[in-house]
């Protein structure tokens, strides 16, 4: 079943078109990335996806239902973790639901069994200073989760860790997904990390921004361990470096 589409979005600033005819599809529970050259205007169309920017022309679809240009139906985590030093981290996560109207003892309610699953379980009455680097990004995946309507748009959340927590991040999050039955848009530089990550790539190029192809990594994502030592891991990252070449 279809989780998310946009249909023909295009998307100009000043006279100058950023973004042209973008139609893409995600699946429930799938993970597709959008991989592409910086000013390929990806971030431009998580915004429209996201509602914060709206479109000059398409659609944006959840679940079938038509959400363009509002703000709050889809969840999107930036780069940087960005959460609040002064708050603890039951509270960090539980965001998204206090900004529905939430009281704070319900959605602390709402938010506590899942720190389980997330391998955060202790760390509700920390501050985020006292958490590594890898724990803060499940903490903001968490509030991202909480905040979603089982939709997430993940712009290069894992850049700013060390190869090895990455891996293991990896890892942890192809397993919640299933686990919780998330799906997820994800915007990478990282050519390995996209086909080691992915059920589909879109590449992206152009000036304006426009879909050039999309690869299908047929492996199951419950099967990736060592998943780039194979030769079928090579043969797809030639696929996705033709594809950016010929833009």
């Amino acid at each position: 079943m279809e989780a998310l589409s946009t249909q023909h979005i295009t998307r100009s600033f000043s006279g100058r078109v950023i973004i042209q005819d973008i139609s893409i599809r995600l699946m429930e529970n799938e993970l597709v990335s959008l991989l592409g050259v910086s000013g390929s205007g990806k971030t431009t169309l998580f915004n429209v996806i996201s509602g914060i920017l709206q479109p000059d022309s398409g659609k944006v679809l959840l679940h079938g239902e038509d959400v363009t240009g509002k703000p709050g139906q889809i969840s999107y985590m930036l780069q940087k973790d960005l959460l609040l030093e002064h708050m603890k981290v039951i509270d960090n996560v539980s965001l998204p639901l206090r900004l529905k109207g939430v009281s704070k003892k319900e959605a602390r309610a709402q938010a506590d069994p899942l720190f389980e699953e997330f391998g955060l379980d202790g760390t509700q009455e920390l501050y985020p200073a006292a958490m590594s680097g890898g724990m803060r990004q499940r903490a903001a995946l968490l509030r991202t989760y909480l905040g979603s309507q089982g939709v997430a748009l993940l712009d290069e959340p894992f850049s700013a860790l060390d190869t090895i927590t990455k891996g293991q991040i990896h890892t942890w999050y192809l397993d919640i997904m299933e686990k919780i039955n998330l799906s997820t848009i994800f915007i990478t530089h990282d050519i390995d990390e996209a086909i080691l990550l992915s059920n589909r790539i879109y590449i992206m190029t152009g000036s304006p921004g426009q879909i050039k192809d999309e690869i299908v990594i047929d492996r199951p994502r419950n099967d990736r361990r060592e998943f780039n030592l194979t030769q079928e891991f090579l043969t797809c990252k030639k696929n996705v470096l033709r594809a950016l070449e010929s833009r």
